[in-house]
């Protein structure tokens, strides 16, 4: 084999291993548990590290905005969680008071939850009102 050659091979070594670590990293980042606030509080310090999904309904007077981020609360089997919001996309036209929101992030040592993604639906806006079919409402 020529040093032309094992150049190129050595190269594509590089190349491929580059990929496979990245790629593997980018599966380890995009990977969140989903969790309910009873779980979140009972995981101690592995809450910590992870990646964490965990669901609720927004407070009734907890949204508060400051600057880029929105501080509020979500509620599920009266047990409340603090949600610090930093992601950069605006929250949903859907967020707002008693809406049901998802939210993406990390667990912090002071019990508020770092979400850096937040998903919310307004429920009772979309469902049938009771006595209707679907088609009617």
């Amino acid at each position: 084999m020529g040093s032309k050659n094992i150049k190129v091979m050595i190269g594509s070594l590089i190349i491929v291993g580059a990929i496979v670590y990245f790629g593997f990293a980018g599966y380890e980042e995009g990977r969140s548990y989903y969790k309910t606030i009873g779980e979140l509080s009972e995981m101690g310090d592995d809450a910590y590290e992870k990646r964490i999904r965990v669901a609720g309904i927004v407070s009734e007077g907890s949204i508060q905005r400051q600057g880029d981020e929105i501080l509020f609360q979500i509620e599920q089997d009266d047990l409340k969680l603090s949600v610090l919001y930093t992601g950069t996309r605006p929250v949903p036209d859907t967020f707002k008071d008693g809406a049901e929101a998802l939210c993406d992030g990390h667990y912090k040592p002071d019990g508020t939850f770092e979400a850096t993604q937040i998903q919310a639906k307004c429920a009772s806006k979309y469902e049938a009102e009771y006595g209707t079919t679907q088609a009617e409402s």
